[in-house]
């Protein structure tokens, strides 16, 4: 039965999340078959959308959209992972994929499900050394990507990368390589799909290292569930609906609810193969009659900021990342149609505390609040901070990171009774909670979650930095943005052509979208006795 059938749509929440658990949790569970090989197989599964070559993407570009069933996905599926088996890769086994918002990514997914081996999402903006970061970490051999990204793999040793196309497509790589389309023609469908039950690891997905080195937390097949609970209550996707989450699926909120969501539920979402402009979302929005839209809330103060954007009347409108200002708000419903809801969770458990959008749960919007908990969780505040409640939370899935035992512990309380977020908050008489800071190491810009161990990692190699420290800084398109506080050796003076230098590096050396954009040179870094950075200080300053 599907997790969104009209048999479910007449329960409870509670009896509704107690069913999911009981599917996707079973000892049984097969990935592959809950994702797609359950499903109508000419139903569409996703909508592609690209730029037309040599147009810029704005309202006059021809939009080339693409349907793809999951009686299609399934074949596709089958066949690759014929072709990675004959890689050797097989159950329990970590593959590496880098790739946008096409087609090729959700295959590989699946594939990788149906061999019971691991999927390690890269994002696309990573340069080469936080790739292989995770690759190692993740201990992958194997890495799936597409021509523009395969040139980062240079280096790694020890990889075998498959690459998107056929032989001869793309120039300048070598035509030896193992193409995506040559391997698929050439396999044939995998016989049966590995079962590894609600306890086994479908996605290996790192956290944006927010205290120190990026943590590996391994998603079990199990956290369909608490999607799928998102999805119906958080979300309120309906049959009716054309659904677009418009997060890259490099990351959490993307890959849940984007790729993972959709295909648990049985329903559409588009996958928009291009960069963001105010004038082609209005085109995709229009043209192909969008109804519920989920994005980062600099989309949404970016739509905002356009008076050309307006008219719109969708039926739900969703967000996620960083807590949403009230001018959007109020935009929102004159241009939209419809408010947006702010929408709270974490890497580590998906979405947990919502201004949900169902019917069953739904409650008036207070501005600035990020709202309830979602059925299936229990929340609370422990010592100041947003935290779950481990034993009435039946949805909650995490229960490590990835070889870290002092993390893993770290995030718990003693006695294990709450899960602690590292987010501080408050909670009112009518159970709406409220961000009021996050730890004091994470960065939130245009919904990415970044870590200053990762940008400083990379500045402090530079031979004229002895001492650096990163922090964020509110801005009022993208809620916060990168500044770095530099200390250099003696003789070295702070000119702009030195801030340009360690710009290109993070570019570079981590990823192109988390540079600082303003780079201070500063005497010495304030600390604690400890040696500890005072970054409140710095975010003062």
């Amino acid at each position: 039965m599907s997790p969104m059938s009209g048999t479910e749509a007449a329960i409870t929440p509670t009896e509704a999340v107690t069913r999911w658990l009981e599917i996707y949790g079973a000892p049984d569970a097969n990935a592959a078959d809950l994702l797609v090989d359950r499903h109508d197989p000419a139903a569409v599964a996703f909508t592609t959308i690209a730029v037309a070559d040599d147009q810029r993407p704005d309202d006059a570009a021809e939009l080339v959209v693409t349907e793809v069933t999951y009686g299609e996905l399934a074949d596709a599926s089958k066949r690759f992972a014929s072709a990675l088996a004959d890689l050797g890769v097989g159950r329990g086994d970590r593959v590496g994929v880098l790739m946008g918002k096409r087609t090729e990514l959700v295959v590989s997914l699946l594939a990788l499900a149906r061999l019971g081996a691991v999927y390690i999402p890269l994002f696309t903006a990573f340069a080469t050394p936080a790739i292989e970061m995770r690759l190692r970490s993740g201990d992958a051999s194997v890495v799936i990507t597409e021509p523009s990204q395969a040139g980062k793999l240079d280096g790694i040793d020890g990889l075998v990368p498959v690459v998107t196309g056929r032989s001869g497509d793309a120039a300048g790589l070598d035509p030896a390589i193992r193409r995506f389309g040559d391997l698929l023609a050439a396999a044939e469908p995998i016989a049966e799909s590995v079962s590894v039950g609600g306890d086994g690891t479908l996605i290996l997905l790192f956290t944006s290292g927010t205290t120190g080195a990026p943590k590996g937390v391994p998603v079990p097949v199990k956290a369909l569930a608490a999607f799928v609970t998102y999805m119906r209550y958080g979300l309120d996707v309906s049959a009716d609906d054309v659904f677009w989450n418009a997060a890259d699926p490099g990351w959490a909120y993307g890959l849940y609810y984007g790729i993972v969501g959709p295909l648990a539920i049985g329903r559409r979402n588009l996958l928009l193969q291009s960069g963001f402009s105010p004038d082609l979302t209005a085109r995709i929005l229009t043209d192909l009659g969008v109804t519920n839209f989920a994005a980062a809330p600099t989309v949404y103060r970016s739509l905002s900021k356009d008076p050309r954007f307006a008219g719109f009347s969708l039926r739900r409108a969703s967000s996620a990342g960083e807590p949403l200002t009230p001018d959007v708000i109020e935009w929102a419903v004159g241009a939209l149609g419809t408010e947006v809801r702010d929408h709270y969770g974490q890497t580590e458990h998906g979405m947990f505390i919502n201004n949900h959008w169902h019917e069953d749960v739904r409650r008036p919007l207070i501005p600035g609040s990020m709202g309830t908990p979602m059925p299936g969780f229990a929340a609370g505040i422990v010592d100041g901070q947003i935290a779950i409640e481990v034993a009435a939370s039946p949805a909650l899935w995490f229960t490590g990171y990835l070889d870290a035992p002092d993390k893993t512990a770290a995030r718990f309380t003693p006695d294990g009774h709450w899960y602690l977020t590292g987010d501080t908050g408050r909670v009112d008489e009518t159970d709406h909670f409220y961000f009021t800071a996050r730890d004091d190491d994470v960065i939130i810009m245009a919904g990415y979650r970044i870590g200053p161990f990762d940008v400083e990692s990379v500045l402090i190699t530079h031979p004229g930095v002895v001492d650096v420290a990163v922090v964020g800084r509110p801005d009022e398109l993208r809620g916060e943005v990168i500044e770095a506080f530099v200390v250099l050796a003696d003789g070295i003076a702070g000119t702009d052509d030195l801030e340009r230098e360690l710009q290109q590096l993070v570019k570079t050396r981590f990823a192109a979208h988390a540079y600082p954009r303003t780079v201070h040179f500063v005497e010495a870094l304030p600390k604690t006795p400890s040696g500890k950075i005072q970054r409140f200080i710095l975010r003062q300053d």
